[in-house]
């Protein structure tokens, strides 16, 4: 079965860009059922559609990316949001992924990267650009009260746990999370779920996210 993708976009010619790079793509892998130009018609088109992934740009003049993803997540069995935009700067990228955005990229991404972002966000993977796993990494260090917010949060994990979420934070796929701590895949997808859970989060990204703030001095 395909990934059924809504694209959001205010730009008509964007729209209908992605839409055809999105269903010629990998021999029907992904197939695009439906549109919407700003976030408020967002919900509309996922009651009339039922979608794998929601492709969504930040700036639009009604509600704004941001707010969709956080809507779009707040649903019941929500799709992926994977945010494509043009802005890197550190407000949109952070807020995109708080919201829970599990991928963010930039639109001068190549095609086949936002096709392999597309179908990584389906099978529950994160998807970051390298300028924005960039800023992640070099964010200049945040308050220390959040930062051991951050801390004590991990502290509520398991040692194996606190393993399997620093090696989600640094990129790794399930399968190499479990090659490199001696782990099966579903034990590792076992200990993401759990951390999820009683830390409150949403995605990988977020629990990424959490480990950042954590570990920044």
């Amino acid at each position: 079965m395909s990934v059924r993708v809504l694209v959001v976009d205010d730009d008509a010619l964007v729209r209908a860009g992605l839409t055809l790079m999105l269903d010629g793509a990998d021999d029907g892998a992904i197939t695009v059922v439906g549109q919407a130009a700003d976030g408020s018609a967002v919900p509309g088109e996922l009651d009339a559609h039922r979608a794998d992934v929601v492709l969504m740009d930040l700036r639009m003049p009604g509600v704004d990316g941001i707010a969709a993803t956080r809507a779009v997540r707040a649903r019941t069995d929500p799709p992926a949001v994977v945010v494509l935009t043009t802005f890197d700067t550190g407000p949109e990228i952070e807020g995109a992924l708080r919201a829970g955005a599990a991928g963010y990229l930039l639109k001068d991404a190549a095609p086949a990267r936002i096709v392999a972002a597309v179908l990584a966000a389906a099978a529950g993977e994160p998807v970051l650009s390298p300028q924005v796993a960039r800023h992640l990494m070099d964010a200049t260090a945040r308050a220390g009260g959040e930062r051991e917010r951050a801390r004590a949060a991990l502290a509520r994990l398991t040692p194996r746990e606190q393993d399997v979420v620093r090696a989600v934070a640094r990129g790794q796929s399930n399968t190499r999370v479990a090659r490199s701590l001696f782990l099966s895949v579903p034990t590792v997808k076992a200990h993401v779920s759990s951390a999820l859970l009683k830390l409150g989060l949403e995605n990988r990204t977020q629990l990424a996210l959490l480990v950042h703030d954590a570990e920044r001095l």
